[in-house]
């Protein structure tokens, strides 16, 4: 039997109720992984999930938590330390849009995007480096965006998160790197999930049009990188900022 690429390791990702992480998520258990997953809820979403995911014969366990918080992100870690062995992967998945342009957007708006999805990834790599480097091993992965890399109008709070997470992604890279403790961000592109399902229609074809591809992502096609970042298929790959996006350039 061809043994799978995560089998014997431990992942935690956050954000993981739908979307980019519940595909993450599900692609990780077929390859072997147990999971513990995150999310600001737990409710029916994340009951199934844990059922579906057992379903590959890996444990499974979903946990509410606020990744926004720093003491709540400690208190995840320590959980997850207590109900598995390890934690071999950590996936900074949580994240949520408030769009406007700048003229318009309130300073709440700017906050909240920043503290989900920028301090989160601080919360959640400070929490877990101590369990990385006692055991000399790990693969972080954040999800950042390519509006962090190229930027767009009416999202200035979400570019600056995803942009600070690929300058925080880099640093962690050059800090943990002698613990063999690697660090990648994925910047995803237009990917078809419940968050742009929510974007106009004549925004979605125009936008759909800009792709040299000229489709939409799929979360299974971020779950296929994220699957390489976070098995020894990449163990001499750290500090990159990847983008799974068709060719598209805003």
């Amino acid at each position: 039997m061809i043994k799978k690429v995560l089998e014997g390791k431990t992942a935690l990702i956050t954000g993981a109720n739908r979307g980019i992480g519940k595909a993450i998520a599900i692609k990780f258990a077929s390859q072997g992984a147990d999971i513990a997953f995150s999310d600001l809820v737990y409710n029916e979403e994340s009951m199934s999930l844990e059922q579906e995911l057992k379903s590959y014969g890996v444990n499974a366990k979903g946990y509410k938590s606020d990744a926004s918080s720093f003491l709540q992100s400690e208190e995840l870690i320590n959980q997850v330390t207590a109900d598995f062995p390890t934690i071999d992967i950590l996936v900074n998945n949580a994240g949520i849009t408030r769009d406007n342009l700048l003229l318009r957007m309130s300073e709440s708006d700017w906050d909240m995007v920043i503290n989900v999805n920028l301090k989160s990834v601080f919360n959640l790599t400070k929490a877990i480096q101590k369990v990385m480097i006692k055991q000399r091993f790990g693969s972080i992965i954040n999800m950042s965006s390519v509006v962090g890399v190229e930027g767009n109008s009416g999202q200035s709070n979400y570019a600056a998160s995803k942009a600070g997470i690929i300058g925080f992604t880099k640093s962690m890279a050059q800090e943990l790197g002698s613990r063999n403790i690697r660090c990648n961000a994925i910047a995803p592109g237009f990917i078809e999930t419940e968050m742009t399902a929510r974007i106009p229609q004549d925004f979605r074809d125009k936008w759909i049009q800009d792709i040299p591809m000229k489709r939409p992502g799929t979360t299974d096609d971020v779950a296929n990188l994220a699957l390489f970042l976070a098995s020894d298929l990449s163990s001499y790959i750290t500090g990159q900022a990847i983008t799974v996006c068709g060719g598209l350039h805003t």
